[in-house]
């Protein structure tokens, strides 16, 4: 088999994984980020949409959207702006669509959507946000790329996620939480038995923040920083598109 045609099946394969175990985790999803974080995924939030920039367009694309607790937030910050939600997991989409009521409805539009492929045009948004989503994404920096391509001139990306798990955090009791503890708690609220292994495996898996900065300029962003949040158990990574 062709190298690059082989690469392109395992990807394919991570992803439809990836969608299918989100699908059926979906009715769960939000109580197990409230329990698993002890609430502190809503602070979380909050600081991700304290971020987001508005520009020309007026518009906020709000990848990996999932249950739509981003895009929600991004509107009570910004009341005017205009929200594509997309996400490649429909269930999880359903499930957030069920949170959208009155203006919210109007305001936030969920579709399913590759973020490697984005269903948009060029320079069509102010900000792209992705929260807790990038490190599912394979390979990232075709997703940067098409970021990049759908800013404005200007434009911000803001990708909250987790630290890397290879840092030890309150002398490694953190650690200890995320190997041990929290794929337990997941399984049972859940009842996956792999979804939460998972999550602690990519945390662990996942590059340090100064990498993932690197990663970014490297697909063309201009510049790019960031700022750990809870002892940096989670880093908020902001990145611009030249003007």
């Amino acid at each position: 088999m062709n190298p690059v045609s082989e690469d392109s099946t395992q990807v394919r394969r991570h992803d439809q994984a990836v969608s299918g175990m989100f699908g059926r985790i979906a009715g769960w999803y939000d109580v197990c980020n409230r329990v698993l974080s002890l609430g502190i995924d809503r602070y979380w939030r909050r600081v991700l949409a304290d971020n987001v920039r508005l520009g020309p367009t007026g518009r906020v694309l709000d990848l990996a959207a999932g249950t739509l607790d981003v895009s929600l937030a991004i509107r009570r910050r910004y009341p005017d702006a205009r929200i594509p939600a997309l996400d490649f997991c429909l269930p999880m989409l359903q499930r957030g669509a069920r949170k959208l009521r009155g203006w919210d409805a109007a305001a936030i539009l969920p579709v399913a959507a590759d973020a490697k492929k984005l269903p948009l045009p060029d320079a069509s948004v102010d900000c792209v946000t992705i929260a807790f989503g990038i490190r599912n994404i394979t390979p990232r920096d075709e997703a940067f790329r098409e970021m990049l391509r759908v800013l404005t001139p200007g434009g911000r990306a803001c990708i909250l996620e987790f630290g890397s798990g290879r840092e030890r955090i309150w002398g490694g009791l953190y650690n200890f939480y995320l190997g041990r503890i929290l794929p337990r708690i997941g399984r049972l609220f859940s009842g996956d038995n792999a979804a939460y292994g998972y999550l602690a495996d990519t945390i662990n898996a996942f590059p340090s923040a100064l990498t993932l900065e690197r990663e970014l300029t490297d697909a063309g962003f201009a510049r790019a920083w960031h700022r750990k949040l809870t002892s940096g158990i989670v880093c908020l990574h902001v990145a611009e598109k030249a003007r």
